[in-house]
C-alpha cells in the first residue's frame, strides 16, 4: 500500500457539444481538489490521461490542467496513453511516483471528446487500438474485433446471445441510478435480446446493445501518500494492489477466447492483496462490449472457460448478487470516453467505498476490484482498493 484516494471529480459522460477536451479537464480538476480539501499549489504532479487517435485536433494536453490555475504553472504534467486503458495507465503512473517518494500529492485526470467526431472518423480512431496489419481492413471498425471474438466464442460454446442480453440489461439497469451515466434507462432483457430497427446487428453476432458509447467526459482523483491523507482528514481509499499485464497486441499470437492478460492480472493483483476473488465487494471491469464481460467473468475466476453464461443467468453477478459486476452500469450504460474511463472506474469505486454512491451503493462495501483493458486484452490493468478511514 503506497497510496490513498483523497478526493475525486466526475462529469456526466455523453454528447458535450459546449464543452471542449480544455474545459472538460479544467472543470474535474476544480471539482477534484475541493474535493480533497487541497489547493493547486498542494500538488507535486500531474498525469493526465488522454486517447485522443485523432478525436481531438489538440494532440499536446498535459499542459491544460494548468488551464485550471496559475498555481499549477511549473509543475511536472505528462500525459500517458495505453488505448482504453489510459486512464488506468494514469493512475499507475501516479502511483509510482508516490512510491518512489517523487511526490506526496499527484493529480490524476482522464479526458476524451469523441461526440465531435464524424461516425466514420470514430470507426477508424478506434480501430488503431488493434493490430493493423491483421484488423485494419476488418469491417465495422472495433466493435468488427470484437465481433469476431463473439463469433469464434459462440462456434466454440455454442450461441451465447441470451447470456450477453442479460449482461447488456443488467448494466444498463445499474445505470439508472448513476447520475453520471449516459443512458439512464432500464433496456430490459427482451429489448437487448431481439435484433429490432432500434436494436440493429452491428458486427457479426453483437446488436447495437451489446456495444458501449461513444462519449464525451472526464474524470479525476487525487492520489497522496498514507502519512499526507491522515494529516488531510479526509476518507482514506487506500490501493492494497494493483497489477498491469501487457499482451501481445496480435491476436493471432494467443487464445483471444482466454483473455490470458487479464487472468494474468487479476491472478498478480489478488496475490499481492492476500485475497481471493470471493472477498471483493464489488468489481468495475471493462464491459466495451458485452462478449468482454462474459470473458472477464471466466478470466478473472468466476466460471470456467466456456461457463461464464452460468454467472449471468444465475444472477452472482446482479447488484444483489454474490458478487456485483458494473454497479455503475459499466461502459455499457455509463459510456466510454475511452482516456477517462480508467480513472472513473477508480473514483465511482472510491465513492463506493466511502458509502456516498446514492442509488448504485453496495451495502457494507469493503473492497473493490477494479479491471480496465486496452484493445483486445492486450493492456490489462487491475487495481484493489479499500477503505482505511
Amino acid at each position: 500500500m503506497t497510496a490513498c484516494i483523497v478526493g475525486l471529480a466526475h462529469t456526466p459522460f455523453g454528447k458535450h457539444d459546449a464543452e471542449s477536451v480544455e474545459s472538460l479537464i479544467v472543470r474535474v480538476t476544480t471539482e477534484a481538489l475541493r474535493d480533497a480539501g487541497i489547493e493547486a499549489a498542494d500538488v507535486d504532479e500531474i498525469v493526465l490521461g488522454h486517447f485522443n487517435a485523432g478525436f481531438s485536433p489538440q494532440d499536446f494536453t498535459a499542459a491544460l490542467v494548468l488551464q485550471a490555475d496559475p498555481a499549477f504553472r511549473f509543475k511536472p504534467a505528462t500525459r500517458v496513453e495505453n488505448a482504453c486503458a489510459t486512464g488506468s495507465a494514469a493512475v499507475q503512473q501516479g502511483l509510482k511516483s508516490i512510491a518512489a517518494n517523487g511526490a506526496r500529492i499527484v493529480l490524476v485526470v482522464g479526458v476524451e471528446q469523441m461526440t465531435k467526431t464524424p461516425s466514420a472518423e470514430v470507426g477508424k480512431n478506434l480501430l488503431k487500438a488493434s493490430y493493423l496489419p491483421e484488423d485494419g481492413n476488418i469491417e465495422a471498425g472495433f466493435a468488427g474485433v470484437f465481433g469476431k471474438i463473439a463469433g469464434s466464442y459462440f462456434q466454440k460454446y455454442s450461441d451465447q446471445s441470451d447470456a450477453l442480453a442479460r449482461i447488456a440489461a443488467k448494466n444498463h439497469k445499474n445505470g439508472v441510478e448513476n447520475p453520471y451515466a449516459q443512458i439512464r434507462k432500464d433496456l430490459g432483457f427482451e429489448f437487448c435480446r431481439t435484433e429490432s430497427e432500434k436494436n440493429p446487428r452491428v458486427a457479426g453476432p453483437l446488436k447495437r446493445t451489446d456495444c458501449s458509447l461513444v462519449s464525451d467526459g472526464a474524470a479525476a482523483i487525487v492520489l497522496a501518500d498514507v502519512d499526507t491523507a491522515m494529516k488531510l482528514g479526509k476518507p482514506m481509499i487506500a490501493f492494497r494492489a494493483t497489477a498491469h499485464a501487457q499482451d501481445f497486441l496480435p491476436m493471432s499470437k494467443r487464445d483471444i477466447l482466454q483473455f490470458e492478460g487479464c487472468r494474468e492480472a487479476w491472478s498478480r493483483a489478488l496475490g499481492k492483496a492476500g485475497i481471493t476473488l470471493g472477498d471483493l465487494s464489488f468489481v468495475e471491469t471493462h464491459d466495451c462490449f458485452t462478449i468482454a464481460e462474459l470473458i472477464e467473468y471466466e478470466a478473472m475466476g468466476l466460471a470456467k472457460p466456456g461457463q461464464g453464461a452460468r454467472v449471468i443467468e444465475e444472477g452472482v453477478t446482479e447488484k444483489s448478487g454474490k458478487l456485483p459486476v458494473n454497479p455503475s452500469g459499466g461502459l455499457k450504460a455509463k459510456g466510454h470516453p475511452i482516456g477517462a474511463t480508467g480513472v472513473s472506474m477508480h473514483a465511482l469505486s472510491a465513492l463506493q467505498l466511502r458509502g456516498e454512491a446514492g442509488g448504485m451503493q453496495i451495502k457494507n462495501a469493503e473492497l473493490a476490484g477494479i479491471f480496465n483493458m486496452g484493445g483486445a486484452a492486450v493492456a490489462n490493468y487491475v487495481s484493489i482498493l479499500e477503505r482505511l478511514r
